[in-house]
């Protein structure tokens, strides 16, 4: 669960979103730090080979589908996401990881 403004997003609902685009192989929606917000979505992507995604196709994509406090206000791409032995992706790990600047 994100709270960004008092809000609940589900980051599941959020996923879902970024899967619909064709760019996306593997998608996490996260919260990070935000000193207004408390946290702000955050939608950390793999990208299929040969493709580009940017924030504003993202947020382009996003617009009717999501709440507008619910569009990821940041996208970082990686070249795969932290998981567990079962294929889960480790969230805690990977906001971890953001937070101390390690994106790659």
């Amino acid at each position: 669960m994100i709270i960004s403004g008092g809000e609940n997003i589900a980051s599941s609902e959020v996923e879902r979103v970024l899967y619909q685009l064709p760019q996306v192989v593997e998608a996490a929606a996260i919260g990070l730090p935000d000193a207004t917000w408390g946290e702000r979505v955050t939608a950390v992507v793999v990208l299929r080979a040969g493709t580009s995604l940017t924030l504003d196709q993202l947020r382009a994509h996003c617009e009717g589908r999501l709440g507008g406090f619910k569009t990821p206000k940041q996208l970082i791409l990686r070249d795969d996401l932290p998981r567990n032995p079962s294929g889960k992706v480790l969230k805690r790990v990977l906001r971890s990881e953001l937070a101390t600047g390690a994106t790659q």
